[in-house]
């Protein structure tokens, strides 16, 4: 059965993503030492779920959602966005866990259609991701500890990142020893995966490995090699993108000198933000100015000052990471915070270049 939504019921998931992405941000502070005003006042355990789950899982399932037009597929950021909000109200973790598992189900089985229209490396890929994000919440519901669902966690953004580049890679067709390269980093990337989630000993190193070898692959493949040349909103794009891989590279690099992605230590904190933060954020305030107007209808124009807060970013994370890696708790605190301010300074400028865009044709800055 089809049939899409509008915009007006698009808004509140979004809104739903956007609670989960501030209160992540603000139970990230706590750990690191500053006081900040949390709903719960458990929320400060859930900063991951918070930022992959409610966040994130809602909207990538969003954007999928509108891509396939389909009202079921809403369901998916329907249950990740009232998932987070049960984080937030202090409900029992199971409930969130719960909701968080069907969503990725409903993700999934989307993810899968989307597969079964068209069967190509990048379409696998996708359906790959929505799989590890559907195996950390099956391992969270399951009551092990949060940190065995980060390797699948990261499998969803990584692999849905790199599947979505894939597909553009159309205007720059890579050529079959590439294609058969990414293929070989897809299989080790899911065998790490699923080796860390298991908790066997080869698997941090062969994730951190697998994650540099396609920072390489992506920065050698992606036309952001190309596009960042142009003028405007196109340069912008492509300057996130390889920002973004370059701290894929840093990240797993760091995490395969220190033996791989696994938690302990000081270069665990640093690896695991250069890559969740670094990269896939990086992609965010890229995709921005795409995303809304697919989901929203409502353009995002292009103004320098989107470079703002990229640059704060790289900035606060070159900080975050030395700290983390000199065990100094105070730089590390430090760059948390201007982490926060960063990741502020775009939603404010993507809801300032909205409001902008909209006085600029005449119209009421409302969906």
């Amino acid at each position: 059965m089809k049939g899409d939504i509008g915009p007006a019921w698009r808004a509140p998931l979004l809104i739903l993503a956007v609670l989960s992405l501030l209160i992540g941000i603000g139970a990230g502070l706590m750990r690191l030492g500053w006081t900040v005003p949390l709903p719960a006042g458990d929320a400060v355990l859930y900063h991951g779920p918070l930022m992959v789950c409610g966040f994130f899982g809602t909207v990538i399932g969003l954007e999928r959602a509108v891509a396939l037009r389909q009202w079921w597929v809403y369901l998916g950021p329907l249950f990740s966005g009232v998932g987070g909000l049960f984080l937030l109200a202090a409900a029992p973790p199971a409930w969130s866990a719960t909701l968080m598992t069907v969503a990725s189900c409903v993700f999934l089985a989307g993810s899968v259609q989307v597969f079964a229209r068209q069967r190509a490396l990048f379409t696998f890929t996708l359906a790959l991701g929505a799989a590890c994000w559907l195996a950390g919440n099956i391992s969270w519901l399951a009551g092990r500890a949060l940190w065995t669902a980060v390797p699948c966690w990261i499998g969803f953004l990584v692999l849905t990142i790199a599947g979505e580049r894939l597909e553009l890679s159309r205007f720059l067709p890579p050529s079959l020893l590439a294609k058969r390269l990414f293929a070989v980093i897809l299989m080790g990337l899911i065998a790490g995966i699923a080796l860390s989630a298991g908790e066997a000993a080869p698997g941090p190193v062969l994730v951190s490995a697998v994650l540099l070898a396609l920072s390489v692959w992506l920065l050698r493949q992606d036309i952001a090699r190309r596009t960042v040349m142009q003028q405007g909103l196109t340069r912008f794009i492509a300057v996130c993108l390889l920002a973004g891989y370059a701290w894929l590279a840093v990240g797993s690099g760091i995490a395969l000198a220190a033996g791989g992605l696994a938690p302990g230590g000081p270069a665990y904190d640093a690896a695991l933000h250069a890559i969740l933060l670094g990269f896939v954020f990086s992609m965010v305030f890229g995709h921005a100015p795409i995303i809304f107007p697919a989901v929203l209808r409502l353009p995002v124009p292009y103004t320098p000052f989107a470079y703002v807060p990229l640059a704060v970013l790289a900035a606060s994370l070159t900080i975050r990471t030395a700290g983390a890696i000199q065990a100094d708790a105070a730089w590390r605190s430090v760059g948390g915070l201007l982490n926060a301010l960063a990741l502020a300074l775009f939603l404010l400028g993507t809801v300032g270049t909205i409001v902008y865009g909209a006085r600029k044709r005449g119209m009421p800055p409302a969906v």
